[in-house]
């Protein structure tokens, strides 16, 4: 772990905040390296429920280095490519682990990194964020999963524009759109997704996590199989410790 990734954690939050501000987070390998292990480190971790990404400064991230060349990338066509696939279990960390995960967008998210906030499962965005895909404009294709998730978030018809035009998203338009859920001045941004944290975890544990899981399953499989998963779940969370007192049925 390197200062490129803060962690703190408390109350069964984890904040992971990019941190690179006078670089706006550029997505360089070390940060990128770093990211990965602490992204694996949270989601290892039961008593992490709610997983918060931000940027620190001015931006949420700027998205790929550009003034990053050489090692470790270069050697070939192979090996780049198991890299990029390793930097990559970010964006698949960060939507498949049990925690809930809020992309906190604070300033310009663009490239990778708006890839990596459509991975979470809620975007909170600050008056300032500017949303781009960027790819199209330095001749790249698309990364960190970006093309999948965020035609699950906005459908592939509007991810296909913001790909292929590669047009920016003011804050207000991108709540507009359903990028994001809500948009806050700057300096609440944090307060409000703390709020939204807190909030999340007067949830049963067990009923939060198979809800994740049940969303995921409708992004991908038929529905009598999300029907016979949700039934499964939804009858597992009936045993649940302290059940019966959440949902009224103490003492009958």
């Amino acid at each position: 772990m390197t200062d490129l990734i803060l962690l703190e954690q408390s109350d069964g939050i984890a904040s992971v905040t990019l941190n690179r501000p006078d670089k706006l987070n550029a997505l360089s390998t070390g940060l990128l390296g770093a990211l990965v292990e602490t992204l694996e480190q949270v989601a290892g971790d039961p008593a992490v429920r709610v997983v918060i990404l931000t940027g620190a400064g001015r931006a949420f991230s700027a998205g790929g280095d550009r003034d990053q060349t050489g090692e470790p990338w270069g050697v070939s066509v192979e090996a780049d490519t198991a890299l990029m696939r390793r930097y990559m279990e970010s964006s698949l960390l960060l939507h498949e682990m049990d925690a809930v995960t809020i992309a906190a967008v604070n300033g310009p998210c663009a490239g990778g990194a708006l890839a990596l906030a459509c991975a979470c499962d809620l975007r909170f965005a600050a008056a300032s964020a500017r949303f781009v895909t960027a790819f199209a404009r330095v001749g790249l294709s698309g990364d960190f999963g970006g093309t999948a998730t965020m035609s699950w978030v906005l459908g592939p018809a509007k991810a296909r524009e913001l790909y292929l035009l590669s047009e920016p998203v003011e804050a207000y338009e991108a709540e507009q759109i359903g990028l994001v859920s809500v948009v806050v001045p700057d300096d609440e941004l944090l307060p409000r997704v703390r709020g939204a944290a807190e909030n999340l975890l007067t949830v049963a544990p067990g009923a939060l996590t198979a809800m994740k899981q049940n969303l995921n399953d409708g992004l991908r499989l038929p529905l009598a199989e999300v029907l016979d998963r949700e039934a499964e779940r939804q009858v597992r969370c009936t045993r649940d410790p302290g059940f019966d007192e959440r949902f009224g049925l103490q003492g009958r």
